[in-house]
């Protein structure tokens, strides 16, 4: 099996080499996806809506996204995990921002987080990083 994918790895494709990724919720899924060379796997925030049936992403909390991606990362894959952070989770202030990013790679062993909202997050994006 080849080796864990990493953000390097991902850093050195850039503008070389197709970058693939794919959104898993689960450990099935992702040992299915793991058979294949993807690079990263995001845990989306779509979990909500497309495993616990929710009507849309908003509603989606911290702890539902921690353990999708607690489920995804004990599959042990090859590709990079991703969290996505949910809505709230990171705009209040960067202080939420760095501790829900912390939650996903300390509670969820995420190799890294997703979050949105462009120049309006980004003191929370330079702190996470």
């Amino acid at each position: 099996m080849s080796k864990t994918v990493t953000v390097q790895d991902i850093i050195n494709k850039k503008g070389k080499e197709k970058i693939t990724m794919v959104t898993s919720y689960d450990f099935t899924m992702t040992r299915i996806i793991d058979k294949t060379d993807i690079d990263i796997i995001l845990v989306g925030d779509s979990a909500g809506v497309v495993m616990a049936g929710g009507k849309n992403t908003l509603s989606v909390t911290m702890d539902q996204m921690i353990y999708h991606t607690m489920c995804v990362t004990n599959a042990e894959p090859r590709a990079l995990v991703v969290g996505d952070m949910p809505f709230m989770s990171y705009q209040a202030s960067v202080e939420q921002a760095v501790r829900n990013a912390g939650r996903f790679l300390q509670e969820g062993h995420a190799q890294a987080v997703k979050l949105e909202g462009g120049k309006r997050v980004i003191k929370q994006v330079k702190a996470i990083v």
